[in-house]
């Protein structure tokens, strides 16, 4: 079974979803936003913690992959 990735759709899903976050945002009280968004931060910096790499070895591999891309597959 082939895949296939439709640009249109993404872009409407990602466009639809910006509209949603924004009218969210506009409702909403500040307080409840930004405790909301710290929360998020705070949840990155948690699970950058647990990270396998280490920050040097993340951009060894980012450099290499930036230097190659036709031999990395996803």
């Amino acid at each position: 079974m082939e895949l296939r990735f439709n640009r249109e759709k993404n872009r409407q899903e990602r466009l639809a979803f910006v509209r949603r976050h924004a009218l969210w945002v506009r409702e909403v009280p500040n307080e409840v936003w930004s405790r909301e968004q710290a929360d998020l931060i705070d949840a990155f910096f948690e699970n950058a913690e647990n990270f396998a790499l280490s920050r040097s070895e993340y951009l060894r591999m980012h450099r290499a992959r930036r230097r190659h891309p036709e031999t990395v597959h996803g």
